[in-house]
């Protein structure tokens, strides 16, 4: 197995697939992604069939991105595009499409046998690959009927971003461009994958539970109005975490029911949205119900470059992956760092020289806890190995 990885910043179409291609060298890849920054919306369809032309790989898959990353930097606000080809003999890929054409997304999502007739996935999957149009697809209700008619296969990827109205965002598998809906990949075979989901928050106080709640919002934590449980523990916070806290707060809810010992990697976080000055409430960008346990967190600059740190040591100990693909949120890079580069610059430390390619999504997809969400202000890193690694 092995993997190359390339960049341009170069404006002109013809001279982008031309640095492309010199960069990913050899013909015929298993696989070839693609991410393409929003300058070149509309010409994606001639980028597409440059790269085809060149460099004749087996599968094609990809989309337009507010910004791309590479395996050395993160590049925001100018044209750029950034690929990943991968070698995959031992590996089974395969793609798929899913839109409403034919039906409505209700019907799709709720006949399990037509889903999986259009999803069509091996019977030994390992993991699934969605790039979505934010526009045109019910993003969660999809991935809850992956959850629930593919139980147990993680989902990584992200949603195409750029693109400010329907229409705007372009995603593409071989020959078929599409405005609307979702593509992705189902991977088998003899491949070994590793999934680095890191949300880049920090718990704060002790968890509550959720008395009463409707929809996404909590009326009634462990007996108070969640207000009243802010106005008494906001002056417990220290001047810096008070500091953090002008950014925004957010809530984690625990993924699994009754555990007792509760710390990063056991919420997914969402944002706090609106409280109700009248009667107390909080609501939040998730669905919650009673009985469930929550953590307000959290989040910064060192938060996230700690977590995805410790997320990324168990590979410190294993061989460098063949290569990756990079999902992270339009909200980190410098919207979040001080500095270029936050993210891939702790990857590149912790995994030397991994070939890979990246975007900045407007919503990330990723695993945590056996299910997969869509998350905000998260990156997830999926790793390729050989199996016999």
């Amino acid at each position: 197995m092995k993997f190359v990885s390339a960049v341009t910043t170069e404006s002109e179409v013809d001279q982008a697939i031309a640095s492309l291609v010199e960069g990913l060298g050899e013909t015929g890849p298993d696989l070839l992604v693609v991410f393409i920054s929003a300058h070149f919306t509309y010409v994606v369809r001639e980028i597409v069939d440059g790269l085809q032309a060149a460099l004749q790989p087996r599968l094609l898959v990809g989309c337009t991105a507010e910004g791309v990353i590479s395996c050395e930097r993160e590049i925001e606000d100018q044209p750029a595009i950034s690929a990943a080809a991968g070698w995959m003999p031992e590996a089974t890929l395969s793609p798929f499409i899913l839109n409403a054409s034919g039906t409505d997304w209700h019907t799709l999502l709720l006949n399990q046998a037509e889903f999986r007739r259009r999803v069509d996935a091996p019977a030994d999957t390992l993991l699934f690959m969605l790039l979505g149009d934010p526009f045109s697809t019910p993003l969660d209700d999809l991935l809850e009927a992956f959850n629930h008619y593919y139980p147990g296969i993680p989902l990584v990827g992200g949603i195409a971003s750029g693109g400010l109205r329907p229409l705007g965002n372009v995603l593409f598998v071989n020959d078929q461009v599409i405005q609307e809906g979702a593509l992705g990949l189902a991977f088998s075979g003899q491949v070994e994958i590793d999934i680095v989901v890191s949300q880049g928050c920090r718990p704060i106080w002790r968890p509550f539970k959720v008395v009463t709640a409707r929809q996404n919002v909590i009326f009634d934590l462990d007996g108070r109005a969640p207000l009243a449980w802010l106005q008494d523990l906001i002056p417990e916070l220290s001047e810096e975490d008070r500091g953090l806290l002008q950014n925004g707060l957010f809530v984690g809810r625990a993924i699994k029911a009754g555990q007792e010992v509760l710390g990063r990697g056991d919420f997914v976080i969402r944002g706090v949205i609106g409280i109700d000055q009248e009667n107390g409430a909080i609501a939040i960008g998730d669905s919650v119900m009673d009985g469930q346990t929550i953590q307000f967190h959290l989040r910064d600059a060192v938060t996230a470059q700690e977590d995805l740190e410790m997320m990324l040591i168990p590979q410190m100990f294993r061989d460098n992956p063949s290569g990756g693909l990079l999902f992270t949120c339009n909200g980190r890079g410098t919207r979040m760092y001080d500095r270029p580069n936050g993210d891939i610059s702790v990857i590149q430390k912790n995994i030397e020289n991994a070939p890979l390619a990246g975007f900045f999504c407007a919503g990330e997809i990723g695993p945590i806890g056996g299910v997969n969400f869509l998350h905000g202000h998260t990156a997830t890193l999926v790793l390729f190995r050989p199996a016999d690694d």
